[in-house]
């Protein structure tokens, strides 16, 4: 192996990038669509929730069905269903076409991040396997940073229709970066059965944490999912600043990763996830006060962003750390759903946005978000009591010991 990262971790990673990028640049893209398709802000926003069923039901589901398929031919086929999905988001006459290819890139996505964490671990030495899956995971960070804002800037410019053909052109690049450097021979662990994912969903701690992201989520997206519409109609931003907004977002979602990261390792998952809950409920709630003034709306949407993402960590190894409890045996799996908890979070909260915007307006989404992600905080404080009812004790590295 060659000093230095690893020229298949560097495919996985920009793969990574490509399928953020698409994931997430439809919020920026959202007022656009409306306009262009001639559908309501909430259809549009329709875009968001079934990207993320996709990735929901695609994640489990196709990766059961997927686990005999050697790891690089499985990669390359994903990628390929990716740029495809792209493509016909590109080329799609009207709504219709376009919701096809959104569900088409989100099953791509649920099972691209199952097996390339599998795949990073597998070219790097054992000792650097963490590290690894976080380098592939700094691509939808980045992702955040900057492609989010440039596919806006894209699409506002050139159409929206630009910006999936630019995207689906980065699919391209990643699908060559794979056939080219991820090795053929790949150690492949044994797939998830249904029955494992079964096991896993009838352990009522498990489903407590997976409640704890996809309302935590389901909160953040009831409003973001509208934050473009928002930004251009209430806060009076032309279409220009609010790429640059988002920009500043991204910018304060990557400080926010490592924060939340930091934190969990420091406190332990439950304290990190009660403050960065709260946090999140209050920024929230002042989004609707300060929404209309250009300085005061910047400076929250800064806020919104530290905490926004500052959870992930958190909620990822206090689900690893309950299912070394409860099910030794699946833990991968556990794994794995908490990431279709996170998608299933987002469609329901960009859904649940959209009949909010339908039925009393644009800047109620924001305090109803707050009051979702309260509900998060509340099931966070009742795990962590349960925890402590159980007699179990939280290490600052997020791991379950007894206390005696």
């Amino acid at each position: 192996m060659s000093r230095g990262i690893p020229l298949a971790l560097l495919a996985l990673t920009l793969g990574a990038f490509a399928i953020g990028t698409t994931e997430f640049v439809i919020v920026g893209l959202i007022p656009t669509i409306a306009a262009d398709l001639h559908v309501s802000l909430p259809s549009a926003g329709l875009l968001v929730s079934l990207y993320a069923l996709g990735v929901a039901i695609g994640a489990p589901v196709l990766t059961a069905l997927t686990g005999r398929v050697p790891r690089k031919a499985l990669l390359v086929a994903l990628m390929l269903l990716f740029t495809i999905g792209n493509l016909v988001a590109w080329m799609a006459p009207g709504y219709g076409s376009l919701i096809v290819a959104r569900v088409l890139t989100g099953l791509a996505h649920g099972v691209f991040f199952s097996i390339g964490s599998i795949i990073a671990t597998s070219v790097v030495a054992k000792d650097k396997a963490a590290s690894a899956i976080a380098i592939m995971f700094t691509g939808l960070t980045v992702a955040l940073v900057t492609g989010v804002p440039l596919g806006t800037f894209i699409g506002q410019h050139l159409g929206w229709r630009a910006t999936f053909l630019a995207v689906a052109a980065l699919g391209v690049i990643a699908l060559l970066g794979s056939l080219l450097f991820v090795p053929r021979e790949l150690p492949r662990s044994a797939a998830a059965t249904f029955g494992q994912q079964f096991a896993v969903l009838a352990q009522p701690r498990l489903l407590l944490v997976y409640a704890m992201t996809a309302l935590g989520y389901g909160g953040t997206f009831l409003s973001f999912t509208f934050l473009a519409s928002i930004l251009q109609d209430v806060s009076g931003f032309s279409a220009n600043a609010v790429s640059a907004v988002l920009l500043v977002y991204g910018v304060s979602v990557a400080i926010g990763n490592l924060w939340g990261g930091r934190l969990a390792d420091r406190r332990g998952p439950i304290p990190a996830l009660t403050l960065i809950f709260g946090l999140l409920a209050l920024v929230l709630l002042v989004l609707t006060f300060t929404a209309y003034n250009h300085w005061l709306v910047l400076l929250t949407v800064l806020a919104l962003g530290a905490v926004a993402f500052g959870n992930v960590p958190g909620l990822q190894v206090y689900v690893v750390q309950q299912a070394q409890r409860f099910v030794p045996q699946a833990t991968d799996v556990a794994s794995g759903l908490n990431i279709a908890a996170f998608n299933i979070g987002i469609a329901l909260g960009a859904w649940l946005g959209g009949l909010v915007v339908d039925h009393i307006g644009l800047m109620h989404t924001p305090w109803i978000g707050a009051l979702v992600v309260l509900a998060a905080l509340a099931l966070t404080v009742l795990s962590g009591r349960l925890d402590r009812r159980d007699g179990i004790a939280v290490r600052a590295d997020g791991i379950a010991v007894a206390m005696h």
